[in-house]
Parts: structure tokens; C-alpha cells; sequence
């Protein structure tokens, strides 16, 4: 029994060398990942290091794939007269003053319908609509109804804005219907409640944008559709990334965003702007050894927030996978799990952490992060072969009973 108790013990310390020291397979994918034809070309496989390959080839291959931008021949960053300016929506509430009137003056709240109701007038359309021209037909409806008999002077001003619900799809991350305006009681300024002529920034187009998780890397931003009351509009919202704004449009309650996808990475919309994700959160566990639960594993108790545009390897660092004694520690790696937003299969890429640290064209094999991806460090083989004792204690545990 000794003998094979010995053969036995034998065996197994050299599958769990071959288990330390070896290699793990490349992951498989189903995407063409291999060749640069995945979401981002930076998911490819790195080349062997060469003095004559050319370096920093992935932004020129993800732009190969990218279809024309359906707005890159108009003329960019206009907007139609009936989208400019403050426009009210429903339950906004609106003062009204009409000279010395005690019967007409006073507070309204913009109707379930989108109308102003005024006593004894017929119902004022307001959705859509600026003060200016509810001022306007106010006045003649007071004149066509006999009360004056000639337009008296009104003033409409804003108390305070709504918030609205809108529907926005398309080249976002988290596409569905999202209310935006909301204020919380602590958050309103009551002195700026009491004022006329309130203001918001909290209805904007790019407000609504940022509620679904912001656009993904493939929206045509030349092109983003605003549908509202039928009326198809076609905003340019490039001008965002380039210190423009101009077409930020206050949005309306029932109003639908549409932003289309140019079925591409395109690596200068990885940076932050007021329609990006406001970044990507990082769970740390960094454990070597498989835990037994939350607690111990303090599995939840730090996130760190990485603006977006961060990179892998920078979050490989910053999630504490990278560092310590040479020896023992120089042939990590890290991986990579994330999805294509297009088709929604998932990817899963490896990289040597020191290959990619030492390595001039570190750039190109080095992948944005995308809200929801998630990494997994792996320590050394050296490291492992640490984890080999274990390993014979559990055969020489087994042995025991064998004989």
C-alpha cells in the first residue's frame, strides 16, 4: 500500500505543478476578436513586439467599420424655431397677471392635457408653447370674449417647472422611458421658487441622456432624432465634444430621443461630457483564494469610481492587480469580461500584465471600459506553486485512508 500511496502522491504533485506553472487556455469568443472585428479592435490579440510593425493601429480600424453619419451633410448645430427657447409642459405652473384683474389673475398648473384654464375662458393650449405666446392668445381671448375692448397688458412668467417624462432609445447604454427635473425638497431654493421667471437646465436634451446611462461609443451624433407631436426633428449634438452646446433643446412630456448608431467604436467619444456615462464604477475583492462568503472576502465594502474613458490597464492598477515582489509577482494577468452593446454577446479577452507594461504599443491592445464590464485578476505562477502544499497535504490526507 505504501507503494501506492507513494505513486499515488507522486501523480498528483505533478498535476498540480502542471497546474501551476502551466498556462491557461486562451479565452474562446465568438466574435472575430482575434483579427481586430470585434467592438473595439483594442480587444485583439496582441502581435509579437517588432521593431517594423506599425504601432497604434486600432482607432484607423475601428473607423474603417463605421457607417457615414446620416446628419454629416447638413449644416450642423441649427435648431428649429419651435424647439428653441424655455417651452412649457404639462404641470408646470405659470403666473399670470393681467393689470389690476382680480378675476383672471393668479397661479395656474398646465392641464393633464397641456392647456392653461383660466375661469371663463375657453382653454388656453400651452404644451409646446413659450409665455410669449400665451400672453398673446390670452389677450385676445379677454377681447374676443367681451371683457375688454381692447388687449389689456399681460404678463406670464414661470414659477416653477415640472418635471417630464420622455422616451429615449437607440445608441444609449440603458435605453427605456426616464423622468428628468426632478428636485427633491432639500434641493429647491425657495427665495428662486418665489421669483418670477424661473429657469431649468433639468429638462435638457442632454439631461435626458444622461439618465439612460449616457451614448455609447457607436451613436451618430450628427443625427440624434427628437420626435415630438409627430414632428420628426434631426439634432447635430457633435458640438458637445468640440465646446459647443447650442443644441441642448428643453424637452417636453411625451417627447421621443432616438439615437442612431454608425454600427462602430469610435474612440473620440471615450472621454467625459455632459452626455457621456458619468463613469465606471470598480468592485475590489483581489482575492487569491476563493472565499466562502461576502464577509469574509469583504466582497462590497470599497468601490472606487474610474472617470469614463479609463482604460484596462489602468483599472488593472488601480484595482491593486498590479505591483509587489518581482520574483513572485512578474507574470500576472488580468481579464477582461464585457459585452457588445450592438449584439449583446459577450467577450472575454486576456492580457500578461508585464507583456502590456513593458511593450511600446501598449496603446493599441489596451481596451476602453464600458459601464458593466467586469475584470478578474490572476496571480503568478510562482505564486501557485505555493498553493502546490495544499494540494499534497489533501493526497497525503487520502492516503491515510487508503491504507
Amino acid at each position: 500500500m505504501t507503494a501506492v500511496r507513494t505513486r499515488l502522491l507522486g501523480s498528483c504533485l505533478s498535476l498540480a505543478l502542471t497546474a501551476a506553472c502551466g498556462d491557461a487556455p486562451a479565452p474562446e469568443n465568438l466574435a472575430p476578436v482575434k483579427s481586430g472585428g470585434a467592438y473595439q479592435a483594442q480587444y485583439r490579440e496582441p502581435l509579437r513586439r517588432s521593431e517594423d510593425q506599425p504601432i497604434l493601429r486600432s482607432e484607423q480600424m475601428n473607423a474603417r467599420k463605421c457607417r457615414p453619419g446620416q446628419g454629416a451633410g447638413g449644416k450642423g448645430g441649427s435648431v428649429a424655431a419651435g424647439l428653441r427657447g424655455e417651452r412649457l409642459s404639462r404641470n408646470d405652473l405659470v403666473d399670470i397677471r393681467i393689470s389690476d384683474d382680480e378675476t383672471f389673475n393668479g397661479d395656474y398648473v398646465v392641464s393633464r392635457d397641456g392647456d392653461l384654464k383660466l375661469p371663463f375662458l375657453p382653454p388656453v393650449r400651452a404644451q409646446g408653447r413659450t409665455t410669449g405666446d400665451i400672453e398673446v392668445q390670452i389677450a385676445r381671448l379677454l377681447v374676443r370674449e367681451g371683457f375688454y375692448d381692447e388687449a389689456p397688458r399681460i404678463s406670464a412668467r414661470v414659477s416653477d417647472f415640472a418635471s417630464v417624462n420622455v422616451a429615449v432609445s437607440g445608441a444609449v447604454f440603458e435605453p427605456h422611458a426616464v423622468e428628468i427635473g426632478t428636485r427633491v425638497a432639500d434641493d429647491i431654493d425657495r427665495a428662486r421658487q418665489a421669483a418670477l421667471g424661473a429657469s431649468t437646465e433639468a429638462r435638457n436634451l442632454s439631461a435626458a441622456l444622461r439618465a439612460v446611462g449616457g451614448i455609447r461609443p457607436d451613436a451618430d451624433l450628427s443625427a440624434v432624432e427628437l420626435r415630438r407631436n409627430g414632428t420628426r426633428h434631426v439634432l447635430d449634438m457633435r458640438g458637445v465634444f468640440k465646446g459647443r452646446n447650442a443644441v441642448d433643446v428643453m424637452l417636453l412630456t411625451g417627447d421621443e430621443i432616438r439615437v442612431p448608431s454608425r454600427q462602430c467604436f469610435q474612440d473620440d467619444l471615450m472621454r467625459p461630457s455632459p452626455i457621456s456615462p458619468p463613469g465606471i464604477s470598480l468592485f475590489l475583492s483581489n482575492l487569491t483564494q476563493p472565499a466562502t462568503g461576502n464577509a469574509p472576502s469583504a466582497v462590497g465594502r470599497e468601490v472606487r469610481e474610474v472617470p469614463y474613458g479609463t482604460r484596462f490597464m489602468q483599472a488593472v492598477i488601480n484595482t491593486n492587480c498590479v505591483g509587489g515582489a518581482r520574483a513572485t509577482s512578474a507574470k500576472r494577468s488580468a481579464v477582461l469580461f464585457t459585452r457588445d452593446p450592438i449584439t449583446g454577446v459577450s467577450t472575454v479577452i486576456e492580457r500578461k500584465i508585464e507583456d502590456m507594461l513593458r511593450r511600446a504599443d501598449r496603446d493599441d491592445y489596451d481596451p476602453y471600459l464600458l459601464p458593466g464590464d467586469a475584470i478578474a485578476c490572476y496571480d503568478s505562477s510562482v505564486t501557485n506553486f505555493t498553493e502546490v502544499a495544499k494540494i499534497v497535504g489533501a493526497v497525503v490526507a487520502t492516503g491515510a485512508i487508503i491504507d
